[in-house]
């Protein structure tokens, strides 16, 4: 969509573990106009922190990035995303287990999906990692925002990234 500045608005979504990371890599990329973290891809309304922490909604810690596609691409954001995280260990980054830190792409389009079905097929043919990717690439759905105390959470505090 194409706003009255000239902007073409677009979203991407991306769960790579911990949000809190994952939000300051994607928010200091030139392009994106907007982020915010939250929970997505389980089954379960309105959840809160407490409950994906449980491990029993299905949700993933997850990003939504807005961005000006006229400005970066959907494939940069992608390879943002891969060297953001470690796309080969299952529900786990670092120190964070569960399936809420999973890696996951939910696409927006089916030009979004076939990007990143063609990016992390040709990223697991690279030899890159000694394992195999095992990233979902699933259909974005409902995007719980997470509480605001999340947002920006790394900004806010004056702290460095480092979750994983």
């Amino acid at each position: 969509m194409e706003t009255a500045t000239g902007e073409r608005t677009a979203k991407a979504t991306f769960a790579a573990g911990c949000f809190w990371g994952v939000e300051e890599t994607f928010r200091n990329i030139p392009g994106v106009t907007g982020t915010a973290v939250g929970y997505t891809g389980g089954s379960f309304d309105n959840p809160t922190y407490e409950d994906v922490c449980g491990d029993r909604t299905g949700h993933a810690e997850a990003v939504e990035v807005d961005y000006d596609a006229g400005k970066v691409s959907f494939e940069r954001l992608l390879d943002v995303f891969w060297d953001a995280h470690d796309p080969t260990t299952l529900n786990r980054q670092g120190p964070d287990f569960g399936t809420q830190y999973r890696s996951a792409i939910y696409y927006h389009s089916p030009e979004q999906e076939a990007a990143a079905r063609e990016s992390k097929r040709l990223l697991d043919a690279s030899g890159k990692f000694r394992d195999s990717i095992v990233t979902e690439i699933e259909p974005a759905g409902k995007f719980w925002r997470a509480e605001e105390y999340h947002q920006q959470y790394f900004a806010k505090r004056g702290l460095a990234y480092r979750c994983h």
